[in-house]
């Protein structure tokens, strides 16, 4: 019985491996599938990207999957803030910058992009978060 069901996991799991094909367009409509309704002749990647760009977005690969995602940059970026709510992204402690456990109030600085990956400390009401790696 204990080999019936390892057997079972182990289809179930090699099933949710399946390739993602490319549409007509060339773009991979399976990445952002369900986002908007579908229109004749268009994928739904192309419909994303389109209105990425027509609102001054990047669209491009990110993370570690390198899934396309809209990078938007803030016209805050960089500016001195103790709290995210100061910010249009978050507030977070300059690149590089780690705080100690016990550290006192920090001042951060708000994030360029809307990009989510990578390496950084939020501050939030004047203090650092942990610090959190995004892949």
């Amino acid at each position: 019985m204990k080999i019936a069901a390892l057997a079972l996991s182990a289809l179930l799991a090699l099933g949710a491996c399946a390739p993602v094909e490319n549409d007509a367009d060339g773009a991979l409509g399976s990445e952002t599938a369900g986002t908007l309704p579908p229109q004749p002749g268009r994928s739904v990647a192309a419909r994303d990207q389109a209105s990425c760009e027509a609102e001054g977005g990047n669209w491009t690969r990110q993370g570690r999957l390198q899934s396309y995602m809209c990078v938007t940059s803030y016209a805050d970026a960089g500016k001195q803030c103790t709290d995210g709510d100061q910010c249009a992204g978050d507030c977070r402690l300059p690149d590089g910058e780690r705080a100690g456990m016990n550290s006192g109030p920090v001042t951060g600085v708000c994030q360029a992009n809307s990009v989510p990956f990578g390496c950084f400390t939020r501050v939030e009401d004047g203090k650092a978060a942990a610090t959190l790696c995004v892949d």
